[in-house]
């Protein structure tokens, strides 16, 4: 009898390659956004500090890119639901799903970080490769 195990497989690897570089590309894009003068207005019109910036801008860049390089990619996925949480709640409101404001993607792009910090990077990824990375660390 077949017994297909997705888990197991080359398309479990493909697919969730597929999660960490769609996941990556939109936080290198939306935190490559954050470096143009003009965000530091638009964090102090939601009471944050415009000195938080430049941090929130490269732990978005750089986190995007470990994670689809697949080094470091618990942390870096752990750093970003923060940053989610962040935009969730403080930046958002939490107030609807959809809409003007919605958290729909917001949401998702959390989940996509949870299921990283949870699953690690995968099979298909620098520190399986090299395989001297401690595994908590992946």
């Amino acid at each position: 009898m077949a017994d297909a195990k997705f888990s197991d497989g080359k398309l479990h690897d493909i697919g969730f390659l597929g999660l960490r570089l769609v996941i990556g590309a939109i936080f290198i894009v939306q935190g490559s956004g954050k470096f143009n003068p003009g965000t530091a207005g638009f964090l102090s019109n939601m009471g944050l500090p415009p000195e938080l910036q430049i941090p929130i801008a490269l732990a978005e860049t750089i986190g995007g890119i470990l994670i689809i390089l697949g080094i470091l990619s618990r942390i870096s996925s752990s750093i970003l639901s923060i940053i989610m949480l962040g935009a969730i709640f403080i930046v958002k409101g939490a107030s609807q799903l959809t809409g003007q404001g919605g958290v729909a993607l917001d949401l998702m792009l959390l989940a996509s970080c949870l299921i990283i910090i949870v699953m690690g990077p995968g099979r298909v990824s620098i520190s399986h490769i090299i395989k001297k990375i401690p595994r908590p660390l992946h």
